[in-house]
């Protein structure tokens, strides 16, 4: 799986995987000189958070954004593909337009969590794509958080995905070690047999199906 991060004004792909400090290098490729993703736990890796530093805020306009991302898609060499992902902003915006417009997408999965204000955003999501003249696949919908004390509300996300008659892939449980694993840029998934691990990987095999 090969995913880049298109959240271009909240890029923490690089702190999620632990490589804050590295840099893409160019390569040339048949006469281009194309960007080599970032490399780890065996998945290719690219994000703008690789181009600038930690502290720094993205003050760009849409098409700048925009432009970013495109370059991120057309100007990387990802070699022979299993699956490119595409990890995308919350909301509706130029930045999801513009995918639309460069790939051709098998699908989208929309994530949320169960509370009715998080609901309308993922309700908005499936709609975006399920439009008539941008018509990609919903493939499912995962919801988080989920816990024994259900802060969020409980099984709103299962609800909608009834209601809209899309997958329900998963619900990922609300425990400390994701939160650790993300920040420490060790993902909780590298945890053979822990409880969260298996939540992403029963999602995961539902996606591949």
């Amino acid at each position: 799986a090969l995913p880049i991060y298109a959240d271009i004004f909240g890029p923490s792909q690089p702190t999620m995987f632990g490589v804050e400090d590295e840099r893409p290098v160019s390569v040339s490729v048949g006469g281009r000189d194309l960007i080599a993703p970032i490399e780890k736990y065996g998945v290719n890796l690219l994000s703008i958070g690789f181009f600038v530093n930690a502290g720094d805020a993205i003050v760009w306009r849409g098409a700048m954004a925009c432009n970013a991302v495109k370059q991120l898609i057309n100007d990387a060499h990802w070699g022979e593909l299993d699956y490119f992902l595409i990890d995308l902003p919350p909301g509706t915006s130029d930045i999801h337009l513009t995918l639309i417009a460069e790939l051709r997408l098998t699908g989208a999965v929309v994530v949320t969590t169960p509370q009715p204000v998080a609901l309308v955003d993922a309700r908005k999501g499936v709609e975006m794509f399920r439009n008539e003249k941008v018509n990609v696949p919903i493939l499912g919908l995962v919801e988080l958080p989920r816990n024994k004390y259900y802060i969020f509300g409980k099984d709103g996300g299962k609800a909608l995905a009834e209601e809209l008659n899309v997958p329900l892939l998963g619900q990922i449980p609300l425990v400390q070690s994701i939160r650790e694993g993300g920040d420490e840029g060790i993902p909780v998934t590298l945890q053979a047999g822990h409880p969260a691990a298996l939540a992403f990987e029963k999602i995961a095999g539902q996606l591949v199906r």
